[in-house]
């Protein structure tokens, strides 16, 4: 592993570089940072260049002026180019909810720039009234009581029943980890996630292929949401896992990274 801290408009981002090959981007999300993705790394390390951030405000990232999701897919931009030395080559993106609808504004804004796009436990869909009041509802806690407070009180919503009974230290290892995180930043994602807006016509026009991995027992994206979704691109991979939550490269690693392997290697 090496990290790499790039300087945008005078704030420090940092990502993490493994192996070499065809470039895969990771992009985690809400409350998390690059460490999400521990079993991916050590998977697929030996085979791909994995280009992981934090992004603005998680980890040792700073935050940046321009927070919105569409702002987030600039600095993945911008760590992609810093990361390959091959110029024009094209990458596979993949984002894990928050990190799903930075990967979707990324393809809407960089066309020319992927070769694959992967959604995990993500959604194209704007946020409906209810998902806003909860979220608003979120902003109230994290003002009050602070990040870590929220963190720890909604994160172990996150894992599925299953996990929490015979894997209760992945969530608190996550707990853990989100530890660093400010009231502003969450408050902050929360509010650029409240704004931003439908993209469902990305996936509907997408001449790329579209990786969509779900659950049945994910409590933050509805299942009748990405069943809609997964079949809107023209070539769509599927993958539903039976006992995570939503977190399934944590929850459910193998299952997770066979249906990546197959992706990967296809795009």
């Amino acid at each position: 592993m090496a990290s790499h801290q790039i300087e945008i408009k005078g704030k420090k981002i940092i990502y993490y570089l493994y192996g070499s090959g065809k470039p895969v981007v990771f992009i985690h999300g809400f409350g998390e940072d690059h460490s999400i993705w521990q079993n991916q790394i050590a998977h697929f390390k030996n085979q791909y260049q994995l280009i992981i951030p934090d992004l603005p405000g998680s980890g040792t990232s700073e935050l940046v002026n321009d927070m919105s999701i569409e702002g987030m897919a600039d600095i993945v931009k911008n760590i992609a180019d810093d990361a390959i030395q091959t110029p024009n080559e094209k990458i596979i993106i993949i984002g894990h909810s928050m990190g799903g609808y930075i990967a979707l504004a990324f393809a809407e804004k960089y066309p020319d720039a992927p070769s694959g796009l992967g959604l995990f436990h993500s959604t194209s869909y704007a946020d409906s009234k209810e998902k806003i009041i909860t979220r608003k509802k979120g902003i109230e806690f994290i003002e009050t009581h602070g990040a870590s407070s929220f963190l720890r009180t909604t994160l172990p919503n996150l894992f599925s029943l299953t996990t929490k009974e015979s894997q209760p230290e992945l969530i608190e290892q996550l707990i853990e980890n989100s530890g660093n995180f400010s009231a502003s930043t969450l408050v902050t994602y929360y509010e650029s996630m409240i704004n931003r807006p439908d993209r469902r016509n990305i996936l509907e026009n997408i001449k790329l292929p579209v990786l969509s991995i779900f659950s049945e027992n994910d409590q933050a994206v509805p299942l009748s949401d990405s069943l809609e979704q997964s079949i809107l691109p023209g070539k769509s991979y599927i993958t539903i896992l039976k006992n995570s939550g939503h977190m399934g490269m944590l929850e459910d690693p193998i299952e997770s990274n066979i249906a990546l392997a197959r992706f990967l290697n296809d795009c």
